[in-house]
């Protein structure tokens, strides 16, 4: 980056498929022409891990270890065992987790031999099991981001009729298992006006899903992904019901993408908007389809998610611009139910430093019990990755409060061992 008012001025591109590097800088190209950027960014591809890292101010991870195909295997495998095979939440994300921290792992340690000065966003899921692991390697400069968050507090903020800039949210918890606790304006909290209003609540994304009766209960508004756990028989009947699981769907698309742009690499970008697109409108659809919910609302698929997240982070670092984020970083002191060390999710000031976490309430005793036993899991599993342990893994897949049962996770954790050999390491 320049200095002075800083600006990417080079980016590298790295993957192990030339094929997507090279799909991916078309898109790039065509995106830069389309703007017409009065300054262009550099844009280099590579397969060399070490020639990407090499001087990088900020590293983007997003590793999809065993590819989509494997997500098909880790949500099939679950709902052949009647449990959630969501890839971030139950087995499916234990197993993805299973393979993905060992590379997460190696990654963060070329980081810290190539880059030590660099700041990490990390994008691969499960986010907050994987940025704890990097971050025993690379401490505070790993931040995990996930845009659930941000879509939650914008939806709040709207119906309020508050401008989410001006407002502090009291969100926190662990990726994919928090709850958004108050919207404070000048010292005032406004949500208590939302959850005396049924039909407002009733109104959004959340409401639709979880139902108004449900949110007054918990006092709060819980991120989507909590659907998974309270309406657990649900999920998992939606989910054997589909014609395709999600993963299939995204491999799919993703596979009709990337021979689209071969075809024709003049159509890269337009093909990934379209993509995309089709992405962002689809996410989560089996829930909201069993819940009722409908369409995904035009503004929540507008917006930006994980990009506009991950562009606050570097602007406020790299520009000492002060802002106030939603991230997945070290716990320190901000809740008390996990350890300092722990990854949470909660609202940070970020500024040159980094991010600095600040947590106005603690959780509730049924949230906090979720999240220490969620974040048990997570620990068991990156136990089980870093020492090679099966027993760690399996404490992991039957501890999850979605599994239930020892022996359907001694089933289920042969199965991934059978199928993926990135889990090699687990057999014996």
């Amino acid at each position: 980056m320049e200095q002075g008012e800083p600006r990417v001025t080079d980016l590298v591109l790295y993957d192990v498929d030339l094929r997507r590097l090279t799909a991916i800088r078309h898109v790039l190209e065509q995106q830069a022409t389309l703007e017409g950027d009065r300054e262009p960014l550099n844009v280099s591809v590579t397969t060399d891990l070490k020639e990407a890292l090499a001087g990088a101010d900020f590293v983007f991870s997003a590793i999809r270890v065993g590819g989509l195909e494997g997500r098909v295997v880790d949500e099939q495998v679950a709902l052949d065992q009647g449990v959630l095979g969501q890839e971030t939440v139950g087995a499916g994300g234990i197993s993805y987790g299973l393979r993905t921290v060992p590379v997460a792992i190696e990654v963060a340690r070329r980081i810290a031999e190539l880059a030590p000065d660099a700041w990490t966003i990390n994008f691969t899921n499960p986010a907050g099991m994987v940025t704890e692991a990097m971050a025993a390697h690379l401490g505070d400069r790993v931040i995990g981001i996930c845009d659930s968050p941000v879509g939650l507090t914008r939806r709040v903020a709207r119906l309020l009729g508050l401008d989410p800039a001006t407002a502090w949210f009291d969100y926190a918890g662990l990726n994919h298992l928090g709850w958004l606790r108050g919207v404070y304006v000048e010292g005032h909290d406004h949500l208590p006006r939302l959850m005396a209003n049924a039909e407002a609540l009733g109104s959004f994304e959340e409401g639709k899903l979880f139902g108004a009766e449900w949110l007054q209960t918990l006092g709060s508004v819980p991120n989507e992904y909590l659907y998974y756990y309270y309406y657990s028989h649900e999920a998992i009947r939606a989910g054997r019901a589909a014609a395709l699981t999600r993963g299939a769907f995204l491999l799919r698309q993703q596979q009709d993408f990337y021979a689209q742009t071969e075809r024709d690499a003049g159509s890269a970008l337009a093909a990934w908007r379209r993509t995309r697109a089709e992405r962002e409108a689809t996410y989560m659809a089996d829930t909201r389809e069993i819940a009722g919910a409908g369409d995904r609302d035009s503004d929540d698929m507008e917006s930006g998610g994980y990009e506009q997240v991950a562009l606050s982070i570097m602007r406020a670092i790299a520009r000492d611009e002060r802002t106030v984020l939603i991230l997945n970083v070290r716990n320190r002191a901000a809740l008390s139910v996990v350890d300092e060390d722990a990854v949470v999710e909660v609202p940070c000031v970020v500024d040159a430093n980094g991010p600095h976490q600040v947590v106005i309430n603690q959780l509730p005793a049924h949230a906090a019990g979720l999240v220490a036993s969620v974040k048990a899991v997570e620990r068991a599993a990156i136990e089980a990755a870093v020492e090679g342990s099966r027993r760690a893994a399996l404490k992991a897949l039957a501890l999850h409060p979605l599994v239930g049962s020892v022996t359907v996770a001694q089933r289920m954790l042969d199965q991934y061992v059978q199928q993926f050999p990135q889990l090699s390491y687990l057999r014996g």
